[in-house]
Parts: structure tokens; sequence; C-alpha cells
């Protein structure tokens, strides 16, 4: 398998404290790679580095082969990201807000792809409806109808289903693992949700005040912490 992101020795401070301490690893083509740990692990940081909104104190990323740093547009054009957390401009409806990104992303035949992604999303009814409107449920698909415009080959979800009632955060994972067979995305995922992590990802890294404790596929990390799931895993880390 080909690394498409490869991150050597990123270090991160502010205002010397050690956000992130010296971590190393890879993420592969069209693999779902969970992000685990504690609030303040560094998750966060990490990501925000790997989008190039945060600067690195140290250490280095590429992603395509590319160093980041000197290639942003470039690379930045194939990726893409969503949380359950971020906002979109209120005044605009659904349908605008997507078409502001499209021009943005430069996607082409962009009322097409919105259409199709509103679609998938099961939610083509609220296409004209203003986005102060909508349920936290509903924005959180919005969101991932963004994400997804550019025809991203890596996309980095930070907790992508916590806004979402049981039902329609089944059918979002399985509509996100058929997304990624289908298109070929690697997929950087974050989720506090230990079953979901179990279930979406292929491997998974955990993070722990900065630093990489723990990395394999899911029974490979229970399996070093003896523990029967990875919620009885992350709560030995988080308590020490």
């Amino acid at each position: 398998m080909r690394a498409i992101v490869e991150v050597r020795s990123l270090t991160k401070y502010y205002n010397g404290f050690r956000a992130v301490d010296d971590i190393s690893f890879d993420m592969y083509e069209k693999e779902i790679l969970g992000l685990i740990g504690p609030n303040g692990a560094g998750k966060t940081t990490t990501i925000q580095m790997l989008l190039d909104l945060t600067t690195p104190t140290s250490g280095e990323i590429k992603i395509f082969g590319l160093d980041l740093s000197s290639n942003r547009q470039r690379i930045l054009g194939s990726v893409n990201f969503s949380s359950s957390y971020i906002s979109l401009p209120f005044a605009l409806t659904v349908w605008e807000n997507l078409s502001v990104f499209a021009r943005l992303y430069g996607v082409k035949d962009s009322g097409r792809r919105i259409r199709e992604l509103l679609k998938t999303f099961e939610i083509e009814n609220i296409m004209h409806t203003p986005t102060r409107r909508l349920s936290s449920g509903q924005l959180t698909r919005v969101c991932l109808c963004k994400a997804l415009l550019n025809a991203p080959k890596i996309l980095f979800l930070d907790e992508p289903t916590a806004s979402l009632d049981p039902d329609i955060a089944d059918k979002t994972r399985h509509l996100l693992k058929r997304i990624k067979d289908e298109n070929g995305i690697s997929i950087l995922y974050t989720s506090h949700n230990m079953r979901e992590m179990e279930e979406m990802c292929d491997r998974v890294i955990f993070m722990d005040k900065g630093k990489i404790i723990a990395s394999g596929v899911p029974g490979e990390i229970k399996k070093m912490f003896s523990g029967e799931s990875l919620e009885e895993v992350f709560l030995k880390i988080a308590r020490g």
C-alpha cells in the first residue's frame, strides 16, 4: 500500500506548551485511519497542521508525496474537511452555501454535483432553506456535502456523526464507507464514539498528551491493552 500522507517528527508548541510532541505516522490510500484520544490529546492540532491551518514548530508533512508547506495550493485542491462543530453563513440557503463553495473549489457542473450530494444525504428537501433554520443534524449533513463537492482524494472528518440521531448516524457511516470504496478516498476520522471507531476504521492511532502511544488495527490495540473493546482501552488510557 502506498502512503498518501506521511508525517515525520511533527511538533507544535503554543506559548511553551507542547500540544503535539514529535509524532510520526503514515496514512495509506483507500483506508480509514482513526485518530483517538482524550480531550487535549493533540488530535485537533494535528488535523490543523495537516490542513495547513497551523504551522508546525518542527517536523515534516508530505501529502501525495509532496511537501505540504511548499505545495499548499496543489495539495489542498484534492483535500477537504468536515466537522460537527463548524458553521456556515446563516443568511444563505443550503443551495447558496454549497454554490459558493463549489465556485471556490472550481467544481464543474456544480448544480448537478450539489443535487447529487443532497440526494445522497437525503436532504434535497432543505436545499432552499436558510442555514439558520437547520437542525444540528441537517447542518452536519450539509457540511458533509460541502466536504465532498470537490471529489477529494483525502477527507478529514472530525466527529462527523456527533450531532446525528442513531438512525441517520448509521446511514451516514454506511454512506461514507460506500463513497470511500467507490471513489478510492482516504479518510482521517476522529470520534469519541469508540464503537463507531471500531466499525469504521481500518487502523487507529491513540494519542495522549501530544504523543502517539499506540497504533494498529483495532484488534491489535485491544490486545495490547488487554481490553475487550476500544472503549475499555480509551478509559484505561484516559485514566492513566
